[in-house]
């Protein structure tokens, strides 16, 4: 698949206009992209064992997106071929009083995954310059010096965010950022769907319909933050959403790659370790 399609260009405002909601790629249906699907996560399972070996890099995985988008399947579908114990999956919500104490970046970058895991970030940082730029009351609440909130606070923060993803690059982790491009028709299907399903109620708050009122202002933060901070070594890729099951083919795809260009090799024994491995042996082979 040409993922290279999807990547956002650094400055590109009209990344998230361009590419549609409801495309499908290169799959004639649904049966074909999940084929296509499942031999990524085969050739991921293989990559995660090296990244894990290897124990040089770290791979962090960015989700954002309105309202179901559909997030949590596509990352439970995607990473549903790795190893659990490499992997760790943290739901950013609303910030504790604790986390208000500190700087924006701070609760995210302690969640950071180690070297040779793969991180997962449902929301991350950048709600930042998204949830709280659409409602200002938020900026309020977080007690900032009243002349550290000026206005140029939002490029500002885009900087920080800049830096602090080149921070990353340079010590090994590499950040690839998804934006699941949902339409506002599917959303409101989707809303539906969890009312009129009692297994799905759970899922449905009206809250939700809140920022379904301040769509446009949302699609404005995404481009500008899109175009912000999309860099080729911390790319944002525009994931077409109202087919599940082409977003989590196309998301495949591009960790696969993310992790393929890394080329990543088994780690060599050197020759004391090898002596090892050989008494060890010569002891098993006796009992």
């Amino acid at each position: 698949m040409d993922i290279d399609r999807f990547r956002v260009r650094p400055d590109d405002r009209r990344a998230i206009a361009r590419i549609g909601t409801d495309e499908t790629g290169p799959f004639k249906d649904k049966d074909a992209a999940v084929r296509h699907r499942q031999r990524g996560l085969e050739r991921l399972e293989e990559l995660q064992d090296r990244l894990y070996a290897h124990d040089r890099y770290a791979l962090l995985l960015i989700f954002q997106g309105m309202d179901a988008a559909g997030k949590d399947s596509l990352i439970k579908h995607v990473m549903s071929g790795v190893n659990p114990q490499g992997t760790q999956v943290h739901s950013f919500k609303q910030p504790s009083a604790e986390e208000l104490d500190h700087d924006f970046l701070w609760r995210t970058t302690t969640a950071l995954p180690e070297r040779g895991r793969i991180g997962i970030f449902n929301r991350s940082y950048y709600e930042e310059v998204l949830i709280v730029r659409v409602h200002k009351a938020i900026l309020e609440s977080q007690r900032l010096p009243a002349k550290c909130v000026t206005k140029h606070i939002w490029d500002e923060r885009f900087e920080d965010i800049r830096a602090y993803e080149r921070h990353l690059w340079r010590n090994g982790t590499v950040v690839r950022k998804f934006f699941l491009n949902v339409s506002r028709a599917e959303q409101r299907r989707r809303f539906l769907e969890r009312i009129d399903d009692p297994a799905k109620n759970w899922k449905f708050s009206s809250g939700d319909l809140v920022e379904r009122e301040q769509w446009k202002a949302y699609q404005s933060a995404y481009a500008d933050a899109l175009a912000e901070t999309s860099r080729r070594h911390a790319p944002w890729y525009v994931i077409p959403a109202d087919h599940k099951w082409f977003a989590q083919a196309l998301v495949s795809d591009i960790v696969v790659d993310a992790l393929e260009r890394l080329d990543l090799k088994t780690p060599k024994l050197d020759a004391e370790k090898r002596r090892d491995l050989a008494k060890a042996r010569r002891l098993l082979t006796r009992t």
